[in-house]
């Protein structure tokens, strides 16, 4: 088996679950002595997935008939993803990935701040913008809980860091005990103020965990922010499905890529005895993946733990790292980024018409 051999595989090598090519390019590949030697290079982190891929690879040159050893070398080059097509990418934010649920109480917030954490984890440069003005949750969930971000020049913020993640929200500039009485103009104002004021690093994601629902904040995310791709949280239980259907087509609309879907809560695992029970129902996010031919990026389970973890200000993925719940966020996480580095395809950018009828 010669070299451009050993190159046609490995660029056709596909996530395992989701049948999806992972967008692998080949710097240098050649044979020493009955061994493979190949330097790789693919769109999304890899930190402490270079095994997992090199697994991969050689079971797919077996399939091919080599027979030989293998050594491959593994590096991550996250580039820019198309945005809409009215906005241009941020210079120092390569991609904005906006993670939105259709309703309230499904884990939304939880599953960016893992997310996020699991991308940092896994080598890339990351900030969370918590974009839920009403409620903003990750300060606590970040362990950032009354704390106060600096300014240099009086006119821009430093994000506030933890987990190895830069965070922003509008819960460090507020007294965490009183309601945010605002109009839907001084909330998207607000959101774009906390994008654009505030001094965030060399980033290769910026997740925002977005406010439930299809409203001002999703639509103003939409029209006046650079959005790479989207991810849909829901239950799989019908009324959450159809909650989250709302969210994905909102995107579809305005030409926000969605990404995927994660379906959250798909079982609970008591405490005590490890039993698994499915007690919002089973495969609503499979049916739903299928409905849209977008990919079910994992289901995560109803466990206490994530719960507590995210209580005490240390997410799951921080928490427990190796723990089975950590994996799934973490694969969850980088089949996201394969799926983004693959380019989505867009249609045209929309214009919204609305008025006050």
């Amino acid at each position: 088996m010669n070299s451009n051999r050993f190159t046609e595989i490995a660029t056709a090598l596909s996530d395992p679950l989701l049948g999806a090519p992972l967008g692998v390019q080949v710097a240098e590949a050649s044979l020493r002595g009955d061994t493979a030697v190949l330097s790789l290079t693919v769109g999304f982190p890899v930190g402490g997935y270079e095994a997992t891929l090199t697994a991969l690879l050689a079971k797919a040159l077996s399939t091919a008939g080599f027979a030989g050893g293998l050594e491959a070398h593994w590096r991550a080059d996250i580039q820019a993803q198309a945005v809409q097509a009215s906005l241009k990418p941020l210079t120092n934010i390569r991609n904005i990935v906006a993670i939105a649920s259709g309703k309230g109480g499904v884990g939304k917030s939880t599953t960016a701040a893992n997310i996020a954490i699991a991308l940092a984890a896994q080598g890339a440069r990351v900030g969370l913008l918590d974009a839920d003005i009403y409620g903003p949750s990750q300060p606590l969930m970040m362990g950032l809980e009354g704390q106060r971000p600096m300014s240099s020049d009086g006119k821009h913020m430093q994000p506030l860091k933890a987990h190895g993640v830069e965070v922003m929200s509008i819960g460090f500039l507020i007294d965490p005990t009183q309601p945010m009485v605002w109009r839907g103009p001084m909330v998207t104002q607000a959101l774009v103020q906390l994008l654009s004021d505030t001094q965030w690093g060399d980033l290769d994601y910026l997740i925002v965990d977005m406010p439930p629902g299809t409203g001002d904040t999703q639509l103003t995310l939409a029209q006046r922010v650079p959005v790479s791709g989207a991810l849909i949280v829901t239950t799989p239980q019908d009324i959450a499905l159809l909650d989250a259907r709302k969210g994905l087509e909102m995107f579809r609309k305005v030409s926000v890529p969605v990404l995927g879907v994660i379906e959250n809560m798909a079982m609970h695992i008591c405490s005590q005895c490890g039993h698994s029970e499915s007690i919002f129902g089973a495969g609503g996010g499979l049916r739903m993946a299928a409905e849209y031919q977008i990919p079910l990026l994992g289901s995560l389970p109803l466990d206490i733990h994530i719960r507590e973890h995210a209580d005490r200000g240390v997410p799951t993925v921080a928490a427990d790292p190796k723990g089975p719940v950590a994996i799934s966020y973490f694969e969850i996480a980088r089949r996201m980024a394969a799926r983004l580095a693959s380019g989505v395809a867009r249609g045209a950018f929309p214009t919204l018409n609305v008025s006050d009828d």
